[in-house]
């Protein structure tokens, strides 16, 4: 997602560019569905599809593609050695859209600009490319993003779009067929929303950690002297709260939502855990040891929670690397969350 904004830069101060978009994989392909390459009319590189041989072939094709302005789509196989040149177990299959991005168009520069919005704002939308409808075969394409449920930049025709739109709930990169036709559809926006209840030494390391691998990050607690920008100066935002009676109150949960809990006691863990059990987020984590987890469940169930609410809850909280340290924690928890949004996108 990160290279939307480069794309966007570059068309805006009115540098025309080549981009590679891996739309299918087969076997050990060396990245997913979505990943993109960006080849400068300097042959500067933004991004990346994997590197070695596949990106060397796709910048001896991207003069081409620049010179008649249309796209193309192309097969890939890599061979047992190709894939060992590029850190892979054994080969596999890709193909590559290679279109021209042309900033004197200004359906090009507005597509960019807004999905680069999107972006920024977190918002939900889906962008949808036509493909070309045979390898190797230079074609004009469209491409168009939606969201809520209507097209608001791009050059698709409606009643492609139309259809399309109804799938537009996918969760991954896809590719679906409608009028013979193939189109990609990936989801953008929302890349999860990390809540920190509490901000010690724990939440201190955790926040920018989770912001560098694209979580929004908002740290909460009841303590202003830690809840500041000081000691978080990269956080999302930061929300000092009167008490964590009301933690959870005004903010909107959601699938896309990640509650950590790490305040500084067994007492504030319990009163927002109670809080998050009766919320749609994705993913609820609470820190502290088993013993710890026991006397609160115990408590909480005698408030009428049960099982099936316990099982949402991931306690203690991160993957067991046997951490320790306050850095060591929050590299288990984000490794957690990272798998948790992983299996979020997969459903």
């Amino acid at each position: 997602m990160s290279i939307f904004p480069s794309i966007a830069d570059l068309l805006a101060r009115g540098e025309s560019l080549t981009l590679a978009t891996i739309v299918s994989r087969q076997g050990s392909a060396p990245r997913a569905v979505g990943s993109r390459l960006v080849i400068r009319q300097d042959g500067a590189l933004v991004g990346t599809i994997g590197g070695g041989i596949l990106e060397a072939r796709v910048q001896e094709l991207a003069p081409e593609v620049c010179g008649h302005g249309r796209a193309v789509l192309k097969k890939y196989t890599l061979t047992a050695g190709d894939a060992s040149r590029m850190g892979m177990v054994c080969g596999g299959v890709v193909q590559v859209l290679v279109q021209f991005l042309d900033a004197a168009r200004p359906d090009h520069v507005e597509l960019y600009r807004e999905i680069a919005a999107v972006l920024a704002a977190r918002e939900k939308a889906c962008l949808i490319t036509a493909l070309p409808s045979s390898l190797d075969t230079p074609e004009s394409v469209g491409q168009c993003l939606l969201k809520d449920g209507g097209v608001i930049a791009g050059s698709l025709d409606l009643p492609p779009v139309s259809a399309l739109s109804l799938r537009t709930g996918v969760n991954q990169p896809q590719l679906h067929t409608y009028g013979g036709r193939q189109y990609l559809l990936e989801p953008l926006g929302r890349a999860g929303t990390v809540y920190i209840f509490g901000a010690g030494h724990v939440s201190r390391q955790l926040a920018p950690l989770a912001g560098l691998v694209g979580f929004r990050t908002v740290v909460l607690d009841d303590r202003q002297e830690f809840a500041n920008r000081e000691r978080f100066p990269h956080a999302t935002e930061i929300i000092v709260l009167n008490s964590f009676q009301s933690a959870l109150e005004g903010l909107e949960i959601d699938g896309d939502s990640y509650l950590v809990l790490v305040t500084r006691g067994h007492a504030h863990d319990q009163t927002v855990l109670r809080q998050a059990l009766s919320t749609r987020a994705g993913y609820i984590g609470m820190i502290g040891s088993r013993r710890k987890r026991e006397a609160i469940y115990a408590a909480l169930g005698q408030e009428g929670f049960g099982p099936g609410d316990f099982d949402r809850v991931h306690s203690p909280i991160g993957l067991d690397i046997a951490a320790e340290t306050p850095e060591e924690i929050a590299v288990s928890i984000v490794a957690e969350l990272i798998r948790a949004r992983a299996a979020q996108k997969n459903r």
